[in-house]
């Protein structure tokens, strides 16, 4: 469910189906993720600009299906368009657009528009296989400044920013890497034949590939010279936004959070030297002069921020900074595309959290997620254990094809090895059953909701996962013998639940048609394209099946304060969107009855102990790490003073989250704590 994935993806996995040179009669392309084929796209183009376009892929038991025609002008400019079908998630996808007497007017399954356009407009849709996306970036290569408007005033900008010969089965390649900016808050990539016909060849990303049909063998390469443009994009980014905390920085008289006990204190001096708080004293108290002060008057000091289930991609680094996350935990990528990451941030060489990592192993099936380890036997799934272990992993994530039966001997290794077991549910298998065969930690609130509303016969490697859980959830008792003892059974054994309860909101409760609620509070500092996107819903909810489903999401909530109020720890992740996506996971624990202080105790100190980190990080004391965060105003009251902050700091260096914000193009939430005061009348 990787909902900031599926955003990102929209994007990369989109752009990733548009390959057809206009003057070909049919083009396919291959979908591979993780080097195995996953899906197609096959592209008809005619002479008159005519494009037909179908696109499906299926992963982890999900996927698009997708029929497009559309029509391009004689100079490669869109003037209609139609798509229908099915998104990721099985919601219906539909769309129009037609360009008229200078009026562009669409219509989708959740909005439309009609206003007036420029005469070079090019129209961005709302779901789109990446035929048309490819039309469109032949189209800016082509245009003076490789430019052109879009909606809302905006303007799409191209750029060749690599260049890259393969050796093909036909003989060179020659490739470029285009990035197309100000559709999203990060830019789009796409290899294009270096030819002069600037056709579509490959759309790639870390386990992730669209390339044309027999050039698979040639993604490795074009993967890892992507990898290059994007950190040499970050670096760039990074040494132009972290500031460095030189000699000693006094944050003077602030109000500060201790999170084991989850009680405010001060205010107080906190002093910052080597990357470490080196001291935490009354106001005044150290006679020395500071290199640097940045005033603590009606701010609060936190411990930065933890997100214990984001999938890390380079691009993330820049929100969850902007968020007030410094660490994060990985539970499942591309292993050597986390590795990757993790060492260039502890480097300093790209922005972005700390990263602890888990080792993802998956059952080889015809629903496998395709992340880090898929396995064909308990006696792989024991090697992959071992893998993990001597790379320094902090524990492993079991997956939805897992075995029942393998599931006790996986968790006695990985015990073994000093690692921790966390993870889905395997199909045909109750949570309960999972516990007691060794596992640590339950991940999702859908996963533990199973246990009480999974019937016989349920795969919940498919769309049933969410299906049973939205249909039955509202019936669950939580006062009933079964809740009482499984809650209890979870207590005693001290497994921990990261609930990512704000990647069920929009899923479950989500009309199609009205805003995402998870960030209708915040939408209008989102970037202007990503903000139309927000009225899709993932499912087809309406009259009797949305009220239910509803009700199942408050009963999901329900059962998450009721885990908390019992004593079963809890450790806060998203799934989800980088930054923003924490901010509403505690806002939803503080709507169901979990006070704040509880749940900022649960986004640190509760975090940092799970991760094995709490001997430097999570709390606010002398000789910790300095990873912090300064909010304008007081989370412990009002947990949407998050989205307050000010300052990040991650060692020795500090981030204005303004500034973050405006480089991806949000509307920041507040000035920098570092910028100077706006002056007054």
């Amino acid at each position: 469910m990787f909902r900031d994935a599926v955003r990102m993806l929209r994007a990369v996995l989109a752009l990733a189906v548009t390959a057809c040179p206009v003057h070909a009669a049919t083009s396919q392309y291959a979908v591979m993720i993780q080097d195995q084929p996953a899906g197609a796209l096959k592209i008809e183009a005619s002479a008159d600009g005519r494009v037909q376009a179908d696109y499906s892929y299926r992963d982890n038991g999900r996927g698009p299906d997708m029929h497009e025609s559309f029509e391009m002008d004689a100079r490669g400019l869109p003037r209609a368009y139609d798509i229908s079908g099915t998104a990721t998630f099985g919601a219906t996808v539909h769309e129009t657009f037609r360009l008229e007497e200078g009026r562009a007017r669409w219509q989708s399954h959740v909005d439309q528009g009609d206003e007036a356009v420029p005469d070079d407009f090019v129209f961005m849709p709302l779901d789109a296989t990446p035929a048309y996306y490819d039309a469109v970036v032949r189209l800016l290569l082509a245009r003076p400044g490789a430019s052109a408007p879009t909606i809302s005033g905006l303007k799409l900008v191209a750029d060749r920013v690599a260049r890259l010969s393969l050796d093909g089965p036909a003989g060179a390649v020659p490739l470029a890497l285009v990035t197309v900016t100000g559709a999203d808050s990060q830019p789009w990539y796409f290899w294009v034949r270096d030819d002069g016909s600037n056709a579509l060849f490959a759309i790639t990303w870390p386990g992730w590939a669209l390339v044309e049909k027999g050039h698979e063998a040639l993604v490795p390469p074009m993967v890892e010279r992507q990898r290059r443009a994007v950190d040499e994009r970050l670096v760039g980014l990074r040494q132009r936004l972290a500031q460095p905390l030189d000699g000693l920085t006094l944050i003077r008289a602030v109000r500060w959070f201790d999170a084991p006990a989850a009680r405010m204190r001060g205010p107080s001096d906190v002093w910052l030297f080597g990357g470490r708080i080196a001291a935490l004293v009354a106001p005044g108290v150290l006679g020395t002069r500071a290199d640097r002060v940045i005033d603590g008057a009606g701010r609060t000091l936190l411990p930065g921020l933890w997100d214990m289930h984001a999938h890390m991609w380079a691009d993330a680094g820049l929100p969850h900074l902007a968020g007030g996350v410094t660490s994060v935990r990985e539970p499942g990528g591309q292993n050597d595309e986390v590795q990757r990451l993790a060492l260039r941030i502890e480097r300093g060489e790209i922005p972005g959290p700390t990263i602890h990592a888990f080792g993802f192993i998956e059952g080889r099936s015809p629903f496998s997620a395709r992340l880090g380890i898929v396995v064909d036997s308990v006696d792989d799934g024991l090697d992959a254990v071992d893998w993990y272990a001597a790379r320094g992993y902090r524990g492993i994530k079991l997956y939805n094809s897992i075995k029942p039966e393998w599931v006790k001997p996986l968790a006695a290794r990985a015990h073994a090895r000093g690692l921790r077991v966390s993870g889905h549910v395997p199909a045909f298998m109750r949570a309960e059953q999972a516990v007691r065969d060794g596992y640590d930690e339950l991940t999702h609130i859908n996963q533990v909701m199973l246990n009480f509303v999974m019937r016989p016969g349920d795969d919940t490697r498919t769309l049933v996962r969410f299906e049973r859980v939205g249909a039955d959830s509202h019936r669950l008792d939580l006062n009933s013998r079964q809740a009482r003892r499984f809650i209890r059974l979870l207590r005693d054994r001290g497994t921990v639940v990261d609930p990512t309860v704000g990647v069920f909101e929009a899923m479950f409760t989500q009309a199609q048609g009205q805003p995402n609620p998870s960030v209708v509070e915040i939408a209008g500092h989102l970037p202007v394209l990503w903000q139309r996107s927000l009225k899709a819903a993932d499912m087809d909810l309406k009259g009797d099946r949305l009220s239910t489903f509803r009700r199942s999401y408050q009963r999901m909530l329900d059962l998450t304060v009721a885990l908390h109020r019992a004593g079963v720890p809890l450790v806060a992740g998203t799934d989800g969107w980088a930054g923003i996506g924490l901010h509403r996971e505690l806002a939803l624990y503080v709507q169901a009855g979990i006070p704040p202080p509880e749940a900022l105790r649960i986004a640190t100190w509760n975090a940092a102990r799970v991760a094995g980190a709490s001997a430097t990080r999570g709390r606010i004391e002398r000789g910790y790490a300095a990873d912090l965060v300064l909010v304008e105003g007081d989370p412990s009251v009002h947990i949407t003073d998050l989205r307050r902050a000010s300052l990040v700091i991650q060692g020795g260096v500090a981030y204005e989250p303004a500034r973050l914000y405006e480089s991806m193009g949000y509307k920041p939430f507040v000035p920098g704590a570092l910028s100077p005061a706006p002056s007054r009348p």
